[in-house]
């Protein structure tokens, strides 16, 4: 199972209404911090960036804070990666344990990671410097900054992978496990691709659906997508369709309660073929359909069907 999106550490519901939220965004420079803070200061929170670990008990909590400094009473994100001033993982690990020995707190963090290849193809695009590269090629810099954010990103509540994320995908994934207000105690996302183009590394579960007959073989129906009703009923004349997907249903029953239970606020279940167009779509669109029959939040996206949303760009960090 990939464990790209890794939620290491869910708080019920019930516990979040109790306590403000503060989620510590870090990760490697150019895996979309930015875009990442911006899309939580939609969501309702009170976004800063680059703020330094000293600072960091100041406006989190009430007894650090001077009598005319501002307060901030919302939610908050907070942005600190190797560009603040005087981070280090153990100074990051010591004043997360202080923030976290507040029982008013909810404090998580949020780690942004990427493949070596994909930001160095970004910071060369964009022609900027990487933070620890001025005089040394990009690659180096990488290196060293993931040698140096590994106990950090160990520590994190959660990991997200940007490497193929479209934009709009971070957006959901951050509201769906952060989101503010009242919500459902489980969403689900249900998305279709093409095992040709990977794996979508969000995923929580996936299941291959290669088996089933392929309406790619069929003139017809190769043009047309398993939102058409003519593959649709292709795909449900195999045999081995009931069975499947009765199958598959019966395993998920029981186990999106258990996953609620244990705090789990959202999880992505993704449906793969070869070519990511018929049966994965038609697939994916019944088990949406029947999740939201059972009264469960869902969301649902077809990858390799707005392959343009996929080469939208994250952002990479404003040269040093």
């Amino acid at each position: 199972m990939p464990v790209s999106v890794d939620d290491r550490r869910a708080t019920p519901a019930r516990d979040r209404a109790k306590t403000r939220e503060v989620l510590l965004v870090t990760g490697m420079s150019g895996a979309g911090k930015t875009s990442a803070l911006k899309a939580l200061e939609d969501l309702g929170y009170e976004a800063v960036d680059n703020l330094p670990l000293s600072l960091l008990g100041n406006l989190v909590l009430p007894s650090q804070r001077s009598v005319d400094a501002p307060g901030f009473h919302g939610a908050l994100a907070i942005g600190i990666d190797i560009r603040t001033r005087d981070f280090g993982a153990e100074t990051f690990a010591r004043e997360l344990g202080r923030l976290r020995a507040d029982a008013n707190l909810s404090v998580k963090v949020l780690f942004l990671d990427c493949d070596d290849d994909e930001l160095s193809r970004r910071y060369v695009e964009t022609r900027h410097r990487h933070p620890l590269a001025v005089d040394r090629p990009v690659q180096d810099g990488i290196a060293h900054e993931r040698q140096l954010l590994a106990p950090t990103r160990e520590s994190s509540d959660l990991v997200i992978d940007t490497t193929r994320l479209p934009l709009g995908d971070l957006k959901r994934l951050l509201e769906g496990h952060f989101g503010l207000g009242d919500k459902p105690a489980l969403s689900v996302f249900v998305t279709s691709f093409a095992f040709r183009q990977g794996i979508p590394r969000e995923a929580d579960l996936v299941f291959d659906v290669r088996f089933l007959a392929n309406p790619h073989y069929d003139p017809a129906l190769r043009p047309l997508t398993g939102r058409d009703g003519t593959v649709a009923e292709f795909i449900t004349g195999d045999t081995d369709f009931a069975g499947f997907f009765g199958n598959l249903c019966r395993l998920l029953g029981p186990l999106l309660p258990r996953y609620a239970a244990e705090g789990k606020s959202y999880l992505t279940i993704a449906i793969g073929c070869t070519g990511g167009r018929h049966r994965s779509v038609f697939v994916a669109e019944r088990l949406a359909k029947w999740l939201e029959e059972q009264g469960i939040g869902v969301h649902l996206s077809h990858r390799e069907l707005d392959l343009p949303a996929v080469h939208r760009k994250l952002d990479v960090p404003a040269k040093a």
